[in-house]
């Protein structure tokens, strides 16, 4: 087994989407000054580093993300790469295996440009003909490695269809270790009521083969990427 971190380190250099607040990262106690512990005040965005966007985001009356069924945010995945190719459309998603798959994580140029925590303008990004296709082919969350899923023209339309149809937007994935292939995913937001979205860790586990022998907890280190 093997696990591969894909969260974003959160810290006050996490660059934020542009006109959102950054992040602060400000001590309240510290132990070097004498006080008995160490404690950190923390303020940022909902959808700073890896976060999850949820209905709320896009419609006042969508389900919020403290109210998200969490077995939508756990199981199989599929990571699947696309480069070379900025407009991420249904002409190419129809060649790769994402229809059955439930949680489908795009692995793009993003990954290797290092640009999967930043939001800008070149960054690769699925268009709205590629989100038709994904609900089409019964996707119900979908990840990439960008801070935004979208290029944004001020009308958010691929949020808003993923949003309407109830398919969860992961976004800020860190991928750049992790081969494409099947995968189990974990996904837990901050618990926000009413929150529109929230940072989450997630990670992906590659199960390995019956054969390599099993992985105890207790006596083997952990393989976290």
């Amino acid at each position: 087994m093997r696990i591969y971190d894909i969260s974003q380190t959160i810290s006050d250099k996490l660059p934020a989407y542009p006109g959102d607040p950054p992040v602060r990262i400000e001590p309240v106690m510290r132990l070097d000054l004498g006080e008995p512990a160490n404690v950190s005040a923390v303020s940022m965005c909902s959808h700073t580093g890896t976060h999850i966007d949820v209905p709320r985001h896009c419609f006042e009356d969508g389900l919020s993300v403290d109210l998200l069924p969490l077995s939508l945010l756990m199981g199989k995945a599929v990571v699947v790469e696309i480069t070379g190719v900025t407009a991420i459309s249904r002409e190419q998603l129809k060649r790769l295996p994402v229809k059955g798959e439930e949680r489908v994580l795009l692995k793009t140029d993003n990954s290797s440009a290092g640009a999967a925590g930043i939001y800008s303008e070149e960054a690769a990004y699925l268009t709205e003909d590629g989100a038709e296709f994904l609900l089409e082919s019964g996707v119900k969350l979908v990840g990439i490695d960008s801070l935004s899923i979208e290029r944004e023209d001020g009308q958010a339309e691929v949020h808003r269809l993923l949003l309407r149809n109830d398919a969860l937007i992961l976004e800020g994935l860190k991928l750049e270790e992790v081969p494409p292939g099947h995968y189990e995913l974990i996904c837990l937001p901050l618990k926000i009521a009413d929150g529109d979205g929230a940072p989450a860790r997630a990670v992906l586990i590659s199960r390995q083969s019956a054969a390599e022998g099993g992985f105890d907890p207790h006596t083997s280190k952990w393989p976290i990427a």
